[in-house]
């Protein structure tokens, strides 16, 4: 009788013990994911939209470029998502879309922080949780809030495929631009307030103020209609003569065009403003069609020409499209090269690695 009370006992323990084994083991290979497969269930992203680079052949499109870590795109893409839905204008045509995109967030948010049983009580909701079906009503309203948020941000902006790592495009409906300049300066804006933390895996937010083939002309009328709306903006003070720069960037070009083993020349022949004199030829004509007393100034330039070639997936090989913006002197850094201002300084960064 004692042999099986003992034989019993060892029983009960090992099936008492068993959850806590099974939740050890759980939690020792929750450590070893990768930040976004941690969290791969409960995280809500758009899907590429498989027909915006052809549009982007077509029309012109504003949007943002995001650079960000390598391997860490859908982890980027999750932090600016959420970014965009902080500082986005809330127009007629976006309310009910930002509103009920933050309150689907809000119930998602409760959802994975702690479910509430019979008694009051509050426990962690772990990936296993989230992944039953039925039984659960908060689970069951995870789900849906999870959905909406996909469909919502889908009809907001288009999320582009690119062929190169590091980076993401958005893109807005052609008839529903909205001025990024003004946006990302809000963004740079709520993380100096602290109304927004700064980004872990976002490093710039270029945004584009229009789309055009790289060709000669179309650059040209490109950068002359936003010079032009540049200079008709009152809040841009200008000296005289007007001082300006021009930066270029051709990252994915080997990537997009699959051109490594073919002679520069070809290349070239196929689109000259591949080459980056050429290309800043092309947008001093631009700048100067409109200022024509205008000069080159690297160091402080007031007004700032940046033109970034788009490697967009599924295109024609002999199709180049780039991303073009001007910019104020405050939005840009001029060393090492001129570029948009990261949204965290690079020293800080440095700190934080180290």
């Amino acid at each position: 009788m004692a042999a099986a009370e003992e034989v019993d006992d060892v029983v009960g323990k090992s099936i008492e013990e068993e959850p806590v084994t099974e939740k050890r083991e759980r939690g020792d290979e929750a450590e070893t994911l990768t930040p976004w497969e941690q969290h791969a269930s409960i995280i809500s992203i758009p899907r590429f939209d498989y027909t915006a680079p052809s549009s982007l052949l077509h029309h012109s499109h504003s949007g943002f470029l995001v650079t960000c870590n390598i391997k860490r795109e859908k982890s980027a893409t999750k932090e600016v998502m959420s970014i965009f839905g902080k500082v986005l204008p809330i127009g007629e045509e976006n309310a009910e879309v930002l509103k009920s995109s933050s309150d689907a967030h809000k119930r998602r948010k409760l959802c994975v922080q702690e479910i509430e049983d019979g008694e009051g009580k509050t426990e962690p909701l772990d990936n296993d949780v989230l992944q039953e079906t039925g039984e659960n009503p908060n689970v069951e309203a995870f789900k849906s809030a999870k959905g909406s948020i996909s469909e919502e941000h889908n009809s907001l902006m288009s999320l582009v495929k690119l062929t190169k790592s590091g980076l993401l495009l958005f893109t807005f409906p052609v008839d529903n631009s909205l001025d990024t300049t003004n946006i990302v300066s809000r963004v740079f804006q709520f993380i100096e307030s602290g109304s927004l933390k700064a980004p872990i895996w976002c490093h710039r937010i270029f945004p584009v103020q229009a789309t055009c083939g790289l060709t000669e002309k179309e650059l040209q009328e490109t950068v002359s209609k936003l010079v032009q709306r540049f200079v008709d903006d009152k809040h841009n003070t200008l000296s005289k003569p007007v001082k300006f720069a021009a930066g270029y960037n051709r990252r994915g070009v080997e990537e997009t065009k699959g051109k490594i083993k073919k002679e520069a020349s070809e290349v070239l022949d196929q689109c000259p403003l591949l080459d980056r004199s050429k290309c800043f030829e092309t947008v001093a004509a631009g700048v100067k069609d409109i200022v024509p007393d205008s000069v080159v100034d690297l160091k402080s330039p007031e007004l700032c020409v940046l033109v970034e070639l788009l490697p967009l997936s599924r295109i024609p090989n002999d199709s180049f499209v780039a991303a073009v913006t001007v910019l104020p002197h405050r939005l840009v850094s001029t060393k090492p090269k001129l570029a948009i201002k990261p949204l965290v300084p690079e020293t800080k960064q440095r700190k934080g690695l180290n």
